[in-house]
This record gives C-alpha cells, sequence and structure tokens, in this order.
C-alpha cells in the first residue's frame, strides 16, 4: 500500500504543478478569460480535455459494469460519439464560432427569447445538480475507495468508506475548478488525459496475461487473448437485444442514442464549451474530430476489461456487485507501483469531469442568470465572483447528495442515461428547431419542452406502461415535440425570419482536411461493429471472408462520400 500512496502522490503532484506553471499569470477577471480560457484553446488541449471530461470513472466503473454483467452492446455510447463529434465539428461548431457565443443558452436568447433561454439555463443546471456532479463523485467513490480498500483500512461499511471519498474528492475538485477557471480545468485534463490512455491501455494487457496464466495455464497474454475470443464469443457481441434492459440494441444507433449523443457533444455545456473556446475553427474542428477519434477506439480501455473481468471472476462470489468489477480487477492484475499511478490518472478523470461541470454551472449562472438580473455596473470581476460562490454552493449540494446513490436498485450507467433523459434531448430539440427553422415562435419552444419532459416522466414512472427502449421512447417524443412547434410555428409565427448574425470573435477559415480525417474516424465507428457483431468475433468461428469483404465494401462507401463532399465544399 506504501508503493500505490507513493506514486499516486508523485504523479497527482506533478499534474498539479505543471497546470500551475502553464497558467500562472492568466487573466481570470473577465468573462472569456475565465470562462473559455481566454479562446485560445488548440486542437491538442481540446481533443485532449475532451476525451477525459467524458472518460470519467462513470465510464470506467459503469461501462465495465455493463458489459460484465451483459456484453459488448454498451459500446454504441462509446463508437457512436465518433460519428456525433464529426457531425458537431463540420455543422454546430462553425454556427456557434460565427455567433461567437460563450454558453449554448445565449444561442437560445438570440434564436427565441430571454425567458427561454432562463427556462434552458436552468435545466442544465439542474442536471448538474441533482444527476451529472453527484453520479461523477459517487462512481469516483466507489473507484477510489476499492483501489485503497477504505473500508479494510478503516474498518468501515462500503457506504461509510463511499461517504468519506465522496466529500474528499469534491472538496478537492472544487477547489481546482472555482479557483483556476476553464483554462486550469482543459491543461491539467490533457496532461491527465495521456496518463490515463496509458493506464487504460495497461489493465487489458495485464488482465490478460493475468488470465492466460490462471490455474495450471502459463499462456501469458495471447493465452488470455485466446479466452476472450473463444471462451465465450457472445460476450463480444455489440448488437445488443431489444427486449434485455442491461443490452443496448443497435438500433438505437439511429433513433435516441444519436439524438442523445448530439446533445451531449454540441450542446452540452460542459462539454461543448471546449469547442467555444477554440482560438479559431480550423483548431476546433481538428480537436473535436481528433476526439471523435479517441471516443471510437475507447472500448479497449472502458468496455473490454469487463468482459476480461468476466472470464477471471465470474462464479467465484468475489464480485457481488458489476459495477465493483472494474477497481477490483485493477487491484488484481497490477503491479503496486502501477495502480499507484493509474488512481492517480483515475482520480485525474473523476476530477476533470466534476472539475468540467462545475465550470459550466458557474458560466451558466453567472452569464445567465446573475450578469443580467443582478450586475447592475457590469463589473466583470463581480460577475465571476458570483459564478465562484455558485460553483461553492452546488459543490456542497453534490457532495452531500452523491453517496446515498449507492442504494439505487440499477446499474449505475444505465441510471445516469434514463436520468439524463429528462433533460438531454428536450434541450437538443429547442436548439435542433431553432437552427432548421426560422419562423418558430419562443412559445413553441417552451410549449415543445414541457411537452416532451412531462411524457417522458409518464413513460419513466410507469404512468405510461410500454415495453420500448427508453432511447426509443425519446426518439419518438423528439419527432412529435418538432412537429408541435412546427405546427405552432405555423399558426403563430415570428414577425422576423430569423438571422444568424457573424460576431467576428475568431477567423473562420475551416480545416481543409476535415472531410478525410472525418471520413476515417465514421469508417473504423462502423468497422467496430463488424468486428463485435455474429459477422466477426461473436461468432463461433471467428472472422472470415465475409468480414474482409464487409471491410472492403465500407471502406468504398466511405471513399465515395468523403469524395462527393470533397468536391461539393472545397473545390472551387
Amino acid at each position: 500500500m506504501g508503493l500505490i500512496i507513493f506514486f499516486f502522490l508523485l504523479f497527482t503532484g506533478l499534474v498539479a504543478i505543471v497546470t500551475y506553471f502553464k497558467t500562472k499569470g492568466e487573466d481570470l477577471t473577465t468573462d472569456d478569460g475565465y470562462f473559455l480560457g481566454g479562446r485560445s484553446l488548440t486542437a491538442g488541449v481540446i481533443a485532449g480535455s475532451l476525451l477525459l471530461t467524458n472518460l470519467s470513472s462513470v465510464s470506467f466503473v459503469g461501462m465495465n459494469g455493463q458489459s460484465y454483467a451483459a456484453n459488448m452492446s454498451v459500446m454504441g455510447w462509446e463508437v457512436g460519439s465518433g460519428l456525433t463529434l464529426v457531425i458537431v465539428a463540420l455543422l454546430l461548431l462553425p454556427r456557434y464560432l460565427k455567433q461567437g457565443i460563450t454558453t449554448i443558452p445565449d444561442f437560445i436568447e438570440a434564436r427565441f427569447d430571454s425567458g427561454t433561454k432562463q427556462f434552458i439555463t436552468v435545466l442544465f443546471l439542474i442536471s448538474y445538480v441533482v444527476n451529472m456532479l453527484p453520479i461523477t463523485l459517487y462512481s469516483g467513490a466507489i473507484a477510489m475507495s476499492n483501489i485503497f480498500g477504505i473500508e479494510q483500512i478503516f474498518n468501515v461499511t462500503t457506504f461509510q468508506a463511499i461517504f468519506v471519498t465522496c466529500w474528499i474528492i469534491g472538496i478537492v475538485g472544487a477547489i481546482y475548478a472555482i479557483s483556476g477557471g476553464l483554462k486550469a480545468v482543459a491543461v491539467s485534463d490533457t496532461l491527465n488525459g495521456i496518463a490515463l490512455v496509458i493506464g487504460g491501455l495497461l489493465i487489458p494487457i495485464f488482465a490478460l496475461i493475468y488470465l492466460g496464466n490462471m490455474g495450471a495455464n502459463a499462456g501469458g497474454f495471447m493465452g488470455g487473448l485466446d479466452i476472450l475470443l473463444k471462451a465465450a464469443p457472445e460476450k463480444l457481441n455489440a448488437i445488443g437485444s431489444e427486449g434485455d434492459p442491461n443490452q443496448l440494441p443497435i438500433a438505437t444507433m439511429f433513433t435516441g442514442l444519436l439524438l442523445v449523443n448530439l446533445y451531449y457533444w454540441g450542446t452540452d455545456q460542459s462539454i461543448i464549451q471546449r469547442g467555444l473556446g477554440a482560438k479559431n475553427l480550423k483548431e476546433g474542428q481538428k480537436g473535436l474530430v481528433f476526439a471523435g477519434f479517441l471516443k471510437v477506439m475507447t472500448p479497449l480501455i472502458v468496455i473490454i476489461p469487463g468482459i476480461i473481468g468476466y472470464h477471471i471472476f465470474n462464479g467465484t462470489g468475489l464480485v457481488t456487485k458489476a459495477d465493483a468489477i472494474y477497481p477490483i480487477l485493477v487491484n488484481t492484475v497490477l503491479p503496486k507501483p502501477l495502480i499507484g499511478f493509474f488512481a492517480a490518472a483515475m482520480l485525474g478523470a473523476i476530477l476533470s469531469t466534476f472539475n468540467s461541470v462545475l465550470n459550466s454551472a458557474s458560466t451558466l449562472f453567472a452569464l445567465n442568470i446573475y450578469k443580467p438580473y443582478f450586475s447592475k455596473d457590469n463589473d466583470q470581476s463581480k460577475v465571476v465572483k458570483a459564478g465562484k460562490i455558485f460553483g461553492t454552493i452546488i459543490a456542497f449540494l453534490a457532495m452531500a447528495g452523491s453517496p446515498f446513490i449507492y442504494f439505487a436498485g440499477t446499474g449505475l450507467f444505465d441510471y445516469l442515461q434514463k436520468i439524463n433523459g429528462f433533460f438531454n434531448v428536450p434541450i437538443f430539440t429547442i436548439i435542433f428547431m431553432g437552427y432548421v427553422t426560422r419562423k418558430v415562435p419562443a412559445i413553441a419552444a417552451k410549449i415543445g419542452i414541457s411537452f416532451f419532459v412531462f411524457f417522458y416522466a409518464l413513460t419513466q414512472f410507469k404512468i405510461i406502461n410500454t415495453s420500448l427502449h427508453f432511447l426509443h421512447i425519446s426518439a419518438i417524443l423528439f419527432v412529435l415535440s418538432c412537429l408541435l412547434m412546427y405546427i405552432i410555428g405555423k399558426f403563430v409565427p415570428r414577425d422576423e425570419d430569423f438571422v444568424l448574425e457573424e460576431a467576428n470573435v475568431v477567423d473562420m477559415k475551416p480545416w481543409e482536411n476535415r472531410f478525410k480525417v472525418s471520413g476515417i474516424v465514421v469508417y473504423i465507428m462502423l468497422a467496430m461493429y463488424i468486428v463485435f457483431s455474429p459477422l466477426g468475433l461473436a461468432s463461433s468461428s471467428g472472422m472470415g471472408l465475409n468480414t474482409l469483404l464487409a471491410f472492403i465494401g465500407l471502406a468504398i462507401v466511405d471513399i465515395i462520400i468523403v469524395k462527393l463532399l470533397e468536391g461539393k465544399y472545397l473545390i472551387k
């Protein structure tokens, strides 16, 4: 345990020192300086920060728990993000940067009115306070308390260990985010992201070695890989079943899953704030597309370990709750010094998500509530101070509520996504209709979002009983809400057509290789579904000629689409 703690403190301290010197001298008294990093973020920082903000302990703990209990179908959340980030980079980011907005509700106000803006702001804040912040702390507490053996060291119950760890992580994260602003969060994200990817890749490698050497076996890494691929091929199926609540059916990729991902990567303030802080459109697009490539590859570190853990621990009685599989696996297969290194990287991931959401919540409150209603003299230093105070308050609320998620009766990741359904697609619906229509008025937005939340609640609380997957329900309500808003716009249109104005805050020249690299990302995403399907590894016979032909056909279609896009947008 001494070695674990030493290497944990060594790496954690190194990240803190580097972040301090990289952000020393930054002006944190202005809106752009504190909330957008001075609009100076480059592609590498954007991609690294996006990845680490997303790859929180929720991903490692929740997704590996899902794959341990079911199969690879949860992969849709990860690889589907590749396509979504491409769409955001090519279609949404240019509009955001052209308008020069600081928060997503800024667009809502310009498109509809201040009342709709406040409605969306409050929805964002409720989502952060009751869902994202508490569940980030809770999942982080599960990981850290298991890695360090808090229960055994202090002879406390599981709930008590989680309670204390939630508060420790929350206090550290609040100090970090509130004192340093977005630039500090983004720089530390990049450093921790490198460590997390390295550490995350080490887990399946050491786990396969451990699996290959179990019992009388001495097959090492290749022996473990052989067991993974052949012992239970059905675990490697990413297609998913409509009737199994533990699985994510591939059909959702074309319904609610796509909408949820578009909300998350394209409109969630805690995520898109990195894109809004880009120094120019080119850097922003490069950062988002590269993040898409990284996301397509993340099943290797957030899903595969859970399946390896299934082969190691299934039937042993050591894993009583699926969400505990990842920290148990880490403690079992990693050498002690590497456990300390990985624990530090994991803490960085936990703090990254917590800090990012906290910074975004502070941004929304300060700029969308405090500044227009309570800042009489428009003093930017007072606005920033108000944001810090608000961030402190909601951090303590999250710390107080997060331990009690322990008593939730569903899987961690599934619980997160179902609760998110009250906020994510409804908000995206308003933004989508705001961009694709010019006449839909503010009253339509308010009615549309209220309609969505009300009927989603009826289905989730079983007042309306349905066997449909909650993502399919979100997609149906999205279509109905859009139709409702469109009809209202026909009868009660805006007085004037909406026109997107240009603010000229950054260089708007697009990235010249955006279509080529985006095509590669989308190809890899679709190829992953071929690999992890009955056409690939999920078959008892493994991959063969049919798999190869599918790869070739997919490549031809992908190349044709990229060439068509380049011909339309790049060749003058």
